[in-house]
């Protein structure tokens, strides 16, 4: 979490941390590459709600951030499939004010994320 880390401003805190679900070591990718593709992936990503925004991190060398204001969200959605139900986990989708739509598969329970950003809302 060192991007996290040091991005916080004075009297942020964090109040949950996501992380990868554990499915992504079962993939074509993740066998080809021995499993170093998923390990990298799972160190170089974060995500993190706090008391005043969303930030999340992926990436190792191409990295995405996304750092939005929870003022500034209008909702976070979250789409499962079958197997995501079964194993807990999906994708969360960011939707802000000015129509900023950004998409994040693979994570583990993002039912308790989308609940986690909506009892910190500070609408």
């Amino acid at each position: 979490m060192k991007y996290v880390n040091s991005v916080l401003v004075t009297g942020e805190e964090v109040i949950y941390r996501a992380k990868l679900h554990w499915k992504i070591y079962f993939t074509s990718q993740a066998f080809r590459s021995l499993w170093i593709s998923p390990l990298i992936r799972q160190i170089t990503s974060e995500f993190v709600i706090t008391n005043k925004r969303i930030i999340i991190k992926t990436g190792f060398i191409a990295r995405k951030t996304l750092e939005m204001n929870l003022s500034k969200i209008e909702s976070v959605n979250v789409d499962q499939e079958t197997w995501g139900r079964i194993f807990g986990y999906g994708s969360i989708t960011i939707i802000g004010t000015g129509g900023t739509k950004e998409s994040f598969p693979d994570i583990s329970r993002p039912l308790l994320f989308r609940r986690k950003f909506q009892e910190s809302d500070i609408m």
